[in-house]
């Protein structure tokens, strides 16, 4: 289908104004949609902001399902992957009638893996969940993919769902009793024979990790679409670098310890086993003893760590020698000989103090122990490698890629400088629809009176609106302390806090109430879509520069400085605004939405990079007194 072809698709009295109710024309979606066909037809890259309000979806969708190419789209989120796959993508293909074969495909630890729930069936230690384990085994006779998701009763926590499902490490794959009837296994085919395969960015990079051994999850792609793609350098960094973690290590002792108790000759090994559980839970306590993420070198220096982590080491080497002569014995063994090869491997880069790889080691905190890890500074030519394996047309779209107009700041560091760019503005007229408020005489954002006099600037504007509010904050910290703030000042409002209730709930919660007040954190700042008058206040408590003393960030800022750039012009400041749009996104959904953006920072004023930061927002009226903010607070909020 021509790109004039796709252009009348979306054009007034086309197929999809006739096929699907309350369809309506937008000039830059058929300018997207176009661009996309073009860039299909030609097998070049585009990087496209399409803002909020476009339909997006729809405009590399209907492009996708008429190109005649194999098309792989990967998503933000499992969220968003399932909404494109069982909402967007359904209608679509009925309004243009196509055939054509579509698949939904996620990660291995969705779905339910057989072979693990039968031996959680027959194990002792598991047997307070056997009534549990037994309806899923019924369930699982009936079910047509697995996906953990849609099993009955209470979701899964996330040690059961550990248990019944599999990971990279500790599939048996070919080998497995169970291969036959594998769930992963017919997603895989399913997506191997299909036109057009939806997954999310986490599967998508796993998946080029996987085929440098010579394995593969996603077939081989004509053209491949990137939604959320603002997600794709941090996401980028993180797949590319290596990770060990003391779960992992006591997860490996645990699966072979449960392989060892069939058999009565391998003292070897097990003697190597219960030293490798004492040796890392030596290494756990030092992560308990407190800390953040930190440079390697720095959690070295503390008494006793190194001589811990050399330790550790040593008994890996000790395990694999010990597994080697079983390998042939069960296909658990060989599963779990190749587990500690692949950890053995990934112990000695991220344990390694030596920086001249040009990659940084950092350790973290995770539950009651940490993880090592080995990040890279430089991700464009492991992405260049990536896209390689999909040789067509790469797309990558989101309503934030742009730092104002400028898109370096993410297409610099994937090495896609170069790239044809499209920026469409929302099609909302914000304008009329919204309003800004930038309250006064603040103090700056490190004084110890900062949150009170927020959360103090808050509470008549929220008043006014008679709640229907989100205050989007930068830290878990503030997240507690507005909570309990404006809990205190509003009592005639339900004031609700991320992790009350997990975010599903919460949003339902936030949306049924009409007056509520929801204070969270990063997982609120995107992927979140209220629309109508249960949201009409917007409330950001300070700019999001990423906070100081990470180390991957604060090597990376290293980096450029060293390289003659400006950290804070060619990454931070960059890196908030994008976010901050993010953020501000949420105000306005819908052509019928109106709202109020509240900005407390300060700095908005008072420094210049503040009206940089202004002018990236979408263009609406800045209300000039606290009065005008009342006033039209009480005008759109619901009678």
């Amino acid at each position: 289908m021509s790109v004039a072809d796709i252009e009348a698709l979306f054009a007034e009295g086309g197929t999809l104004t006739q096929a699907i109710p309350g369809f309506v024309p937008r000039a830059a979606q058929q300018q997207m949609a176009a661009a996309v066909a073009q860039a299909f037809e030609s097998g070049e890259n585009l990087i496209v902001e399409a803002g909020t309000g476009t339909g997006k979806t729809f405009a590399y969708l209907a492009p996708a399902l008429k190109s005649g190419k194999r098309v792989v789209i990967s998503t933000g989120t499992k969220n968003l992957q399932d909404q494109l796959f069982g909402r967007d993508l359904p209608r679509l293909r009925e309004a243009l009638g196509t055939r054509l074969r579509v698949s939904l495909l996620k990660g291995r630890s969705n779905y339910l893996c057989l072979h693990r729930m039968h031996k959680a069936r027959q194990d002792v230690r598991a047997r307070q969940a056997w009534a549990r384990l037994a309806e899923i085994e019924q369930w699982s006779r009936d079910t047509p993919n697995g996906e953990l998701s849609d099993m009955p009763g209470e979701a899964p926590d996330e040690t059961f769902a550990a248990r019944i499902s599999s990971t990279a490490d500790n599939c048996l794959g070919s080998k497995c009793p169970d291969f036959a009837d594998c769930f992963v296994v017919k997603a895989r085919r399913a997506a191997a024979a299909a036109d057009l395969v939806v997954v999310n960015h986490a599967l998508l990079f796993a998946d080029h990790i996987i085929r440098q051994e010579g394995f593969r999850v996603l077939p081989g792609a004509d053209a491949v679409v990137i939604d959320e793609a603002h997600q794709l350098p941090e996401m980028a960094l993180r797949h590319f670098g290596q990770r060990v973690s003391t779960q992992q290590l006591q997860a490996l002792a645990r699966d072979t310890a449960s392989e060892v108790d069939k058999w009565n000759d391998t003292p070897d090994l097990t003697l190597a086993l219960t030293e490798l559980v004492e040796a890392t839970a030596r290494l756990e306590a030092q992560f308990a003893s407190g800390g953040l993420r930190e440079r390697l070198r720095e959690f070295h220096g503390r008494f006793g760590v190194a001589d811990t982590v050399l330790l550790l080491g040593e008994k890996i080497d000790t395990v694999v020698q010990c597994l080697k002569p079983l390998e042939e014995r069960t296909a658990e063994f060989s599963g779990c000989l190749e587990r500690a090869l692949k950890l053995q491997e990934r112990w000695y880069v991220v344990s390694d103090n030596d920086t001249r790889d040009q990659q940084v080691r950092w350790v973290e905190p995770i539950g009651r122990g940490g993880a090592l890890n080995a990040t890279p500074l430089e991700v464009a030519k492991p992405f260049a490698e990536m896209r390689a394996a999909h040789p067509g047309a790469w797309i990558f779209t989101s309503a934030t890629l742009a730092a104002g107009k400028d898109f370096q700041h993410f297409s610099g560091p994937l090495g896609l400088s170069g790239t044809p760019e499209l920026k469409l503005d929302s099609p909302f007229d914000y304008a009329t629809q919204a309003r800004l408020w930038l309250p006064p005489n603040l103090p700056e954002p490190n004084d110890p009176a900062y949150t009170g006099a927020c959360a103090a600037a808050m509470r008549p504007v929220i008043d006014a609106s008679g709640g229907g509010a989100f205050v989007l904050c930068t830290s878990h910290r503030a997240l507690q302390s507005y909570a309990g703030l404006l809990r205190n000042a509003l009592p005639h409002l339900p004031v609700l806090a991320q992790n009350d209730f997990p975010k599903a709930e919460l949003l339902r919660r936030f949306v049924e109430a009409g007056n509520a007040v929801l204070v969270a954190t990063a997982s609120f700042w995107e992927g979140v879509d209220v629309k109508g008058h249960a949201l009409r206040l917007v409330i950001i408590d300070k700019l999001p520069f990423a906070a100081p003393g990470d180390p991957v960030l604060d090597a990376k800022l290293d980096a450029i400085k060293q390289a003659g750039g400006n950290p804070f012009n060619d990454d931070q400041l960059p890196r908030a605004i994008v976010t901050l749009r993010q953020g501000v996104g949420r105000l306005i959904r819908d052509e019928t939405d109106r709202g109020l953006l509240m900005l407390c920072d300060p700095r908005l004023k008072s420094k210049s990079y503040g009206r940089k930061v202004l002018a990236s927002l979408p263009p609406m009226p800045v209300l000039g007194t606290l009065a005008e903010t009342e006033s039209w607070m009480r005008l759109i909020r619901p009678i």
